[in-house]
Parts: structure tokens; C-alpha cells; sequence
């Protein structure tokens, strides 16, 4: 069977963050679906289906199960799908997904894809902080307190840890098997540090993305649904307004750098979430099932 790479959040080949893109997903039951994500080994693959409620179905599997939302993998599927369609205009597309039905919308200037990812929601961490540093090969030291560190979703879990400096992300060394005796009221979310120190000067914030380890990875290169809630969480606990728009850098340390175009507004109770990037694509292949 045959599979499409894109490279995400990059315009340049084998930077970003890859998505392994299958075209006829409805042909694969969840154990196909799941044997050919970790046949293919990328961070997500996303099966491209038919829907009764809008324009597309995506599914999305990580190597060791199947995820409701993954940001990087709409934007490169979606790009395939401009591709293919050979518009040359705005479109609006909408998806459905496991967080809900969502907005997507190519800005053909930009070449971009925009989505709209589920509403912020947000959960205090009230576990061991030094325990939690030290699963990423930090110390507490290491830790901005000016801020909380929370549990953060825009439609898939994470748990955003903020940093001082930009010289920590160089020591940074996950052991993710430790991640569930630590998060203990999230046992299957990820780990997301970030700082406000960047490499770019056009950057407002920089991460890096410690996958889950039920997840099969070790790492996510530049992360969509992260980057979106932590738009979120700089909007909540950082600018304190009631809106931002925000680039954030992610991939730095890996060779694997990208961006992210971040947006939060509050909205009374809510906070609305939307991130945009740009997709190239890197190659075709094929896999053997049997």
C-alpha cells in the first residue's frame, strides 16, 4: 500500500514534523489502521475517510494507538488535499475528527492552512515537581515559577511545564516510561516544556514535545495541538487578555525546526483556539502488509 509523506510546519523537505498520509482510509479497520502507523513509525499517520457530517473524516494513529486530534497531521493532510483539488483560492473545508467537528481554511496567499482545534480546558498538576523535572533530565531549578505548570487540551492532553531558560532544552533527556507514576491524574498525557526564550526573533515561545508512552515515540518534533494550547495558556496565565497571536518554534534541538502560527481569544468562559502552518510534500512510498 502506498503512503504520502508531507513535512509539516516547514516549507523545507525533512525538517518539521512528518505525517505518513493514507488516501482510502475506510478500507482499514482499527487493527490495520494501527499496524500500519507502526509500520510506518512516524509520530502520527492519518487515514483519510468518508463522512456523513462533513467534508472529510480524519483519523489519526501514533505507533501505539489512535489519538482524537493531531495538529501537525491535519495540516499536512489538508495541504495534500488543496494539492490535489489545484485551487488557486481561498477554501473552507470542515473535518471531522475525535475532538468534534472543526473549521479548516486555506488561505491560498499564504499557502497555510488554518484549524480550528476543541476549546482550551486546563488541570492543575498536583504531582511531585521534582519528580516530574527529573523524567526530563531537568531540575526543579530549572522551573519558571512565575507560572503553573497545568495539564493543557485542545483535543489531546499534554502537560505544559514552564522553563527559565533556553540552555535547558539542550539537556533535556525524557524517560518517558517514568511519565505515568508521575501524572497521576493524566497517566496517558505527554509532556510539554517551553520557555519564553527563543531562537528566532520573530518567535514568541519554544518547546519541546515528550510523547506519551503508550505512544510508541519518544518525541514530537513540532507539535500542533500542543502549540495550540499553549497559545491558550499564554493568553490565560501569561498575558492575562483576552487575545494573542503568537509564533512558536519548536524542533531546534532535534535538526528538525518548524513553526507554528498560534491563536487564542477568550471568549466569555472559553478560549478559542486556531493554529496555522505551511506543509511540503517529501515523498511516496510504499509498505507490505503481510
Amino acid at each position: 500500500m502506498e503512503i504520502i509523506k508531507y513535512d509539516v510546519f516547514t516549507l523545507t523537505v525533512n525538517k518539521g514534523n512528518p505525517v505518513g498520509i493514507i488516501t482510502d482510509g475506510d478500507k482499514y479497520d482499527d487493527e490495520i489502521m494501527q499496524k500500519i502507523a507502526c509500520i510506518v513509525g512516524y509520530n502520527e499517520c492519518c487515514f483519510i475517510c468518508k463522512s456523513d457530517v462533513a467534508d472529510y473524516k480524519l483519523r489519526y494513529f501514533t505507533p501505539g494507538y489512535e489519538t482524537p486530534l493531531c495538529g501537525h497531521a491535519t495540516i499536512g493532510t489538508m495541504k495534500y488535499i488543496v494539492d490535489c483539488l489545484g485551487i488557486n483560492n481561498d477554501l473552507d473545508f470542515k473535518i471531522e475528527t475525535g475532538a468534534g467537528i472543526l473549521d479548516i481554511h486555506y488561505n491560498y496567499d499564504a499557502d497555510e492552512i488554518l484549524m480550528e482545534q476543541a476549546n482550551a480546558t486546563f488541570i492543575e498538576f498536583k504531582g511531585d515537581k521534582k519528580q516530574l523535572l527529573n523524567s526530563i533530565g531537568l531540575r526543579v531549578e530549572d522551573l519558571d515559577t512565575r507560572y503553573p505548570i497545568v495539564y493543557g487540551s485542545t483535543g489531546s492532553w499534554t502537560t505544559l511545564i514552564p522553563i527559565k531558560t533556553l540552555d535547558s532544552f539542550q539537556r533535556m533527556k525524557p524517560n518517558n516510561k517514568l511519565f505515568p507514576s508521575i501524572l497521576k491524574e493524566m497517566p496517558r498525557a505527554s509532556i510539554h516544556p517551553f520557555t519564553l526564550e527563543c531562537y528566532d526573533q520573530k518567535s514568541d515561545m519554544h518547546g519541546r514535545h515528550f510523547s506519551s508512552c503508550y505512544s510508541g515515540t519518544i518525541e514530537d518534533s513540532v507539535t500542533g495541538t500542543a502549540s495550540g494550547v499553549m497559545s491558550a495558556y499564554y493568553l490565560k496565565y501569561i498575558k492575562g487578555s483576552d487575545e494573542v497571536d503568537l509564533m512558536i518554534e519548536q524542533g531546534n534541538e532535534i535538526n528538525k525546526e518548524g513553526y507554528v502560527h498560534g491563536y487564542a481569544l477568550r471568549n466569555n468562559d472559553e478560549i478559542e483556539v486556531k493554529i496555522s502552518g505551511t506543509a511540503v510534500r517529501s515523498k511516496v512510498f510504499k509498505i507490505d502488509l503481510i
